[in-house]
């Protein structure tokens, strides 16, 4: 113990960095566990539009949605959902609705406006169309 409290004497500002480290890695976490956006695997994609009647909505770009997206999707533009427009999906709110990007940041933060705008059950595809495609899980140019 006394190791501990000597090394942060003579370092205070590496303490404090990791500190910091420490409480955004436990808040992270917490925040995670607590939100009413769930993370969820291809898999668990499949299950819910297979078994709940989920809803994929794709908010990548256009183009990007144009050259393979995952079966029965729903194209978002990411300016509409920027501007919180969501009068194309309004008809799935009570439904599951699982939103995918290119690498699951983005969708995040829509997911968090979607829930604001009273949509029940957001999920986000963890690790986006990359952990689609990673699961070796097809992808479709067709509408």
């Amino acid at each position: 113990m006394e190791q501990y409290i000597e090394f942060v004497g003579n370092h205070p500002i590496l303490s404090l960095i990791w500190v910091g480290l420490v409480f955004a890695i436990v808040m992270g976490w917490v925040k995670a566990r607590f939100s009413a956006i769930a993370q969820i695997s291809p898999q668990q994609l499949t299950h819910l539009v297979n078994r709940e009647e989920g809803k994929v909505v794709d908010i990548r770009s256009l183009k990007e949605f144009n050259q393979g997206h995952i079966a029965g999707a729903i194209h978002l533009a990411g300016e509409k959902a920027k501007q919180k427009e969501f009068t194309s999906i309004e008809k799935f709110k009570d439904s599951p609705i699982i939103l995918v990007c290119v690498s699951g940041m983005t969708a995040s933060g829509v997911a968090n406006e979607l829930s604001k705008a009273g949509f029940s059950q957001v999920n986000v595809l963890s690790g986006g169309i990359g952990a689609w495609q990673n699961a070796s899980l097809p992808l479709t140019t067709g509408k």
